[in-house]
């Protein structure tokens, strides 16, 4: 058992967010609050709230500022520890820090919680389904306004322009976090320098969309869902650890599960051809995984993250930032060949772009692992 335990604590780095290490960098979780917000449907959210953090210092001009969005499942904790004894760091640390290739040493890095975050309580009170509605007094559960891409840049927007920043240096995000890259650079043209959008397909299309659907299916099927009808109640934990279960196996490839688990049993003595109960040891390692999630996560969050993901849309003639765009040929999540065709769509527009090839079998999960092997490329892009 101890080593499907450490397997899972593996694929559920495709959940969590934190991955790497740190060295000195200590940063802050702080919130932001907005007494109220107007979403892009028209719908008042009030009493909003959102976690970030940021390294590095502003300069005189408050021209140095650079803006991380984060993926499907993670938090604003991209970079640093917030405690030196913390064992895990931000997810993007081997890229983000003093020396790094986004050097806080040059520039202010803030990363933002979106609306909605899967876990709203980790570390700060994320707004959406499971807050209080301050007119009812109970939690919004599936009557919260739906959100989407363009609602989570707009809050960001909200946090940047209360610290006195006019134009970000450069707006950068892996997964969903790309794809609010994207709404930046296409909604707010005149605000953003350079972007880098991470393993994340400019124009998702249906195939994406579908997947989604089957990411969340696990949860509606849940009785203990109750259309969305369950705080204070016994949650839908078995549905929303499936759902986990499905995005990590999705955001891995096949390579590594060959080389991670083979068909190996999870049981030593117990073969799954002659008992019902027996797995094979990848089937215990995405079980564990998704229910170590769970434990922390919420369901009405998880649907609300798929609902903005469906929704994407942001009009990529309208991007002008200098590009630089970071994918995984490995990838079953956003596949390269439709990475491949938003660059030469943004490309056609005369805006420059370079692209940049991540190597390993992780798939999806390499634009969080395996950054590390882009940041002379990000150093130079920056430094254009």
């Amino acid at each position: 058992m101890k080593f499907i335990n450490r397997f899972a604590a593996l694929a559920a780095f495709a959940l969590l967010p934190a991955t790497a290490f740190s060295q000195d960098l200590i940063v802050e979780k702080k919130t932001f609050e907005m007494p109220s917000y107007t979403t892009v449907g028209g719908q008042t959210i009030k009493n909003v709230k959102v976690g970030w953090q940021a390294a590095g210092t502003l300069n005189a001009d408050r021209s140095n500022a650079i803006l991380i969005a984060h993926f499907f499942s993670g938090t604003s904790h991209a970079f640093g520890k917030y405690k030196p004894d913390d064992k895990v760091a931000g997810y993007w640390d081997s890229i983000i820090g003093p020396g790094k290739a986004i050097d806080t040493n040059k520039y202010y890095v803030i990363s933002s919680d979106t609306l909605v975050n899967l876990s709203p309580n980790a570390p700060v009170m994320t707004t959406g389904p499971a807050s209080i509605n301050p007119d009812t007094g109970k939690p919004y559960g599936m009557s919260f306004p739906i959100v989407t891409m363009r609602d989570f840049v707009n809050v960001q927007k909200a946090l940047v322009e209360s610290l006195g920043i006019k134009k970000l240096k450069m707006v950068a995000g892996a997964s969903m976090g790309g794809l609010q890259v994207y709404e930046w650079a296409a909604g707010y043209p005149d605000m953003v320098e350079k972007i880098m959008p991470v393993i994340a397909a400019a124009e998702p299309g249906p195939y994406l969309t579908g997947w989604l659907n089957a990411w969340a299916a696990p949860i509606l099927l849940d009785p203990k869902w109750n259309g969305g009808d369950y705080y204070g109640k016994e949650a839908p934990n078995e549905g929303l650890a499936t759902a986990l279960k499905i995005v990590t196996l999705h955001a891995q490839q096949w390579q590594w599960a060959e080389k991670a688990f083979g068909m190996a049993w999870a049981e030593e003595g117990k073969d799954p051809a002659k008992n019902w109960g027996a797995k094979f040891r990848i089937e215990a390692v995405l079980d564990a995984a998704g229910k170590a999630r769970a434990a922390s996560s919420d369901a009405n969050h998880f649907l609300y993250l798929v609902k903005a993901n469906h929704t994407y849309s942001a009009d990529i003639t309208k991007i002008k930032a200098p590009t630089l765009m970071i994918y995984a040929p490995s990838d079953l999540v956003f596949t390269a060949e439709i990475v491949e065709q938003g660059a030469k769509k943004i490309a056609a527009n005369g805006t420059p772009v370079e692209v940049v090839k991540l190597d390993g079998p992780n798939g999806h999960l390499l634009g969080v692992i395996a950054m590390a092997q882009a940041k002379d490329k990000i150093e130079a892009f920056l430094n254009k």
